[in-house]
């Protein structure tokens, strides 16, 4: 690896290997340990976690590793004035998946999500090496006080535009995902379309336009490709759906057997879950509720609104109702335990940049 790349001079990474945060489940202070303690840098998804909740993940993390590790919360969104009429037709489009499920059908009322500032000033009393966040710009000010507080910033942008906006707002990093990539889609906002852009091309359009060291995330699962990525400009890469079959992974028993179903890997970007855009395997929820747009509250309500739905259906060991978030490039997956992994993926990389 080139002792030039500012990420790993920052870090004192083995190579340009991140791990995607994985929120809601996947990202378990084991598997993020393991990716840093092997050269790799671990980011633990915190933001479905309550200021309580961060405090326990990262300590308990410091318990396994002494390395870098990073952090991610998603940037803060209003809760949406929701009318009886909204309200009333999400009930109706999801009251059989309830009833099918044995559960009552919960109160839709704010807020749809955990206290920012609270979750922001947990992560900042932890001190974790890099603070990254989705889903738009951040205030200069949190930017500022991660400064303060030596702590790396890493945006997320899934166009050209988002990039040069994130890198004027002062972010150190920067995270290019392409259209390829698994889970929430980084779009700023939660109402405009996806701009659809490739990875290749998005890399390609921020590293000769940007100052700031750009990471590649979307479709890459094997040494190969984060060799490619490096070569368009990337100064390392983030793989999440690489990840969710190792041992160290909180990624449930139906998600896991999904993930293993070799005659359905085919993903798909959709709102059903959470009212943002994301990617993940078909299942009977997201093909049905497509068929009801109408239906889906704005994020993060729909997120909050589905939550029981999502987390009963793993209860009972179904897939059926889960987000099964995943990359295009899911049928490269493999089962082992996440070291070794990233060891794997060292050494396909250093065969692919001889190459």
């Amino acid at each position: 690896m080139s002792s030039k790349n500012p990420i790993l001079e920052a870090l004192g990474l083995k190579g340009p290997l991140i791990l995607s945060p994985l929120a809601g489940g996947p990202s378990t202070p084991e598997l993020i340990a393991a990716v840093s303690n092997a050269g790799g840098l671990g980011s633990l998804g915190l933001a479905y976690e309550t200021p309580e909740q961060i405090h326990t993940i990262i300590q308990k993390t410091r318990t396994l590793t002494s390395k870098p590790i990073a952090v991610n919360l998603f940037v803060p969104s209003e809760d949406p004035a929701l009318t009886s009429e909204q309200i009333n037709s999400a009930h109706d489009a999801t009251k059989k998946y309830r009833e099918e499920l044995g559960i009552p059908s919960p109160k839709v009322e704010p807020p749809y999500s955990i206290n920012f500032d609270k979750q922001f000033e947990a992560m900042l009393q932890e001190k974790p090496a890099v603070f990254s966040f989705t889903f738009g710009l951040l205030d200069r000010s949190y930017i500022n006080e991660c400064k303060k507080n030596h702590i790396i910033t890493c945006g997320t942008a899934t166009t050209l535009e988002e990039g040069i906006l994130a890198e004027e707002r002062g972010v150190d990093w920067l995270v290019a995902q392409g259209i390829e990539a698994g889970g929430h889609r980084g779009i700023f906002s939660a109402k405009t379309e996806d701009s659809m852009i490739g990875l290749f091309p998005l890399v390609r359009f921020l590293a000769t336009n940007l100052k700031i060291p750009v990471i590649a995330a979307g479709g890459i699962m094997d040494g190969a490709g984060i060799a490619a990525a490096l070569r368009l400009g990337a100064k390392a890469a983030q793989l999440g759906t690489a990840f969710l079959l190792c041992e160290e992974a909180g990624t449930s028993k139906p998600y896991r057997k999904a993930l293993l179903d070799k005659g359905n890997l085919h993903t798909k970007t959709t709102r059903v879950f959470s009212g943002r855009i994301a990617r993940g395997l078909e299942n009977r929820f997201m093909k049905e509720m497509e068929e009801r747009q109408g239906s889906i509250l704005p994020f993060p309500a729909q997120n909050s609104f589905t939550r029981d739905i999502r987390r009963k259906s793993a209860e009972l060991g179904m897939s059926d109702f889960l987000s099964l978030w995943a990359g295009q490039g899911v049928a490269q997956i493999r089962q082992m335990n996440a070291g070794e992994l990233v060891s794997v993926l060292f050494d396909e990389l250093n065969a692919a940049m001889k190459e």
